[in-house]
């Protein structure tokens, strides 16, 4: 059965350059998280702008109530001369309350959508950032923990803009209207006001400050102990088999006594600011009362001007509380999110090559070049010294080997996994890292040992090798690679879930699965990295017969433990301490001494070391 010929798309929905820039861009804002959120308000400008807008309008309903009320009590202080100003005030006083909820209402509407957005814009940005890192990244990291990283950046974005929405932004308001009232009674209690508040504030903001590593450290112990009970419970076989259950319970139960012991701290830590800004407003509250009533003494404030400096008096005390008490919170989240962005905004691995070449996968022959390559990973030293290699279009070329000879190096170099540090590779003559990502990805297909198959139907893990391929080409795909049989006994057919990573199928299954997406892909370069090497015989045939009609007319590139995976390759390539020791067709090396007839065949020739 063959495939509809299709160039495949890298995506369904491809990233422009823009996208690309402006995703990339957000490294700046690793350790800012500040302008990291104001990176998203003004993404969504206008409506955060109506926002602020209805709670200036509120703040200054409610300040004006205390104004209202001086007019009020003095109107009714003065009899019979002041019954038009009682019926003014109650008229203003009405409305004022209609206007001021009013306003808390447009701001709670509009708000239920902007800040749900921008928190979906945090985690959308952030995966698009995460996937953009190369495998080095990925490789001493908690995949459950980056995960919970993601999340808790955006919850502490959306829970820092509810924050500064109902809490920070009314009770700096309210502070800022309220003593500017009060100066009309008398601008030295406002000046006075306008001095301790910012001493406190001051004061409140330094020791919050002593506490961020406290908040830090917690962040971080939580983000880990999150990926590492996902962890646990991706690997709960292994967990079982081996009896470890018990050890695990424990191990979890240190890890989360340290956290919430770490969490304890943090809250008292913050409890304590409180306790000190309390009791400091609590005074201050009562000294403006006490000034109030000695100018009321002094006939230099009315009866209304004392009610209202009472009034504004405890308006000013629940502000500072809450502004105090919402900055230590705040900066709780403030400091969550800059530890989860120092991690997740790590700089990518780059090539220092600008991506500037495209090749058509209608105009890709498949010519694979390695020249002159040396390769090391990090801190170690070479695995691929002066490596070079020449795989013309539409052969078949195995890589045998012991372990750690290189062979796997070569396909992630291949893939664009890892960068060349000299020498480079090609593709139909062109450096791969100056080939855009979607040129590269269209012109390759993987089957690998380990298969990745998502938690989703046989038929859309299929159909991940071409996203826009038609019912009659996934089927088509699925039959080419000997899938058709066993996907018709699974009770939902090409609508069944396989499960997490694919547990609802054997190795085989999964196998041929990963056989029909690369069908699918239709791409001219098949890399096979050990695809049949923990099968057992029968899955073992039915793979290769899938594989056979796979590889016709693509330049392949299999590595394999197992020689008979390699049966009618046209090249043989023998590696060793990353330099090739033999090449030439399977029946050449067996005729002449060298490593491949001497030590691999040694070892029956049918799995390698």
């Amino acid at each position: 059965m063959t495939v509809p010929d299709h160039t495949p798309p890298s995506s369904s929905v491809p990233a422009t350059q823009s996208d690309t820039l402006r995703i990339t861009a957000l490294r700046r804002y690793r350790y800012r998280p500040l302008r990291f959120i104001l990176h998203y308000v003004r993404l969504h400008a206008r409506g955060h702008a109506v926002i602020i807008t209805a709670i200036v309008v509120a703040v200054a309903c409610n300040v004006g109530m205390s104004a209202i009320i001086r007019h009020l009590v003095n109107g009714m202080t003065e009899g019979g001369q002041g019954t038009v100003a009682v019926w003014v005030s109650i008229i203003l006083f009405c409305v004022t309350i209609i206007c001021d909820n009013a306003a808390w209402r447009v701001a709670g509407w509009l708000a239920s959508g902007e800040f749900v957005r921008v928190g979906g814009d945090v985690r959308q940005d952030l995966f698009r950032y995460l996937t953009g890192h190369a495998a080095t990244y990925f490789a001493d990291r908690l995949s459950g923990s980056l995960a919970a990283r993601v999340s808790a950046a955006a919850s502490a974005v959306v829970a820092l803009e509810n924050m500064g929405a109902w809490n920070l932004l009314p009770s700096m308001l309210n502070l800022l209207l309220a003593i500017a009232t009060l100066g009309t009674v008398s601008p030295w209690m406002a000046l006075v006001l306008v001095a301790m508040t910012m001493l406190v504030g001051l004061v409140i903001y330094r020791l919050a400050g002593r506490g961020q590593d406290l908040h830090l450290s917690y962040a971080a112990e939580a983000a880990e102990v999150d990926g590492e009970m996902l962890d646990v419970m991706q690997n709960l076989p292994l967990v079982r088999a081996y009896g470890m259950i018990d050890s695990e319970h424990a191990r979890m139960r240190r890890r989360i006594r340290g956290e919430t012991g770490l969490h304890c701290r943090s809250l008292r830590y913050m409890e304590k600011l409180r306790m000190i800004h309390s009791l400091v407003t609590a005074v201050m509250t009562t000294g403006l009362l006490i000034w109030a009533v000695l100018l009321w003494r002094m006939h230099r404030a009315t009866t209304g001007d004392v009610v209202m400096v009472t009034t504004l008096g405890f308006l000013i005390l629940n502000c500072t509380r809450d502004f105090a008490f919402s900055m230590v919170e705040a900066m709780k989240h403030v400091t969550r999110l800059s530890e989860t962005l120092g991690h997740l905004l790590a700089p990518h691995e780059q090539s220092g090559v600008p991506e500037t070449a495209i090749l058509p996968s209608a105009a890709c022959r498949g010519h694979v070049r390695l020249h002159d390559v040396t390769f090391a990973y990090p801190g170690g030293v070479p695995v691929l010294s002066h490596f070079s290699l020449d795989i013309p279009a539409g052969t078949r070329v195995g890589l045998v080997g012991v372990s750690g000879s290189g062979k796997s190096t070569v396909l992630a170099l291949l893939q664009r996994q890892r960068f060349v540090q000299d020498g480079a590779v090609e593709m139909d003559g062109i450096n791969i890292l100056q080939l855009d990502e979607a040129s590269l990805r269209a012109a390759m297909a993987v089957v690998p040992q380990d298969v990745y198959l998502l938690r989703r139907t046989v038929g859309e893990n299929i159909r991940y090798g071409r996203p826009d391929a038609t019912e009659g080409e996934v089927r088509a795909a699925a039959e080419a690679a000997g899938c058709t049989d066993f996907i018709a006994a699974m009770p939902h057919g090409f609508d069944t879930v396989v499960g997490e990573r694919g547990v609802m199928l054997s190795g085989g299954q999964r196998q041929r699965i990963a056989i029909a997406r690369a069908f699918l892909r239709n791409a001219p370069i098949l890399i096979l990295d050990e695809a049949t090497s923990a099968l057992d015989g029968e899955s073992e045939r039915h793979v290769h017969a899938a594989l056979e009609r796979l590889m016709v007319g693509r330049t392949v590139i299999a590595v394999a433990h197992r020689l008979s995976t390699l049966r009618g390759f046209d090249r043989i390539v023998v590696m060793e301490r990353g330099r090739i020791a033999q090449q030439g067709s399977m029946a050449e090396l067996e005729r002449v001494p060298g490593p491949y007839r001497d030590r691999l065949l040694a070892h029956g020739g049918d799995m390698l070391p």
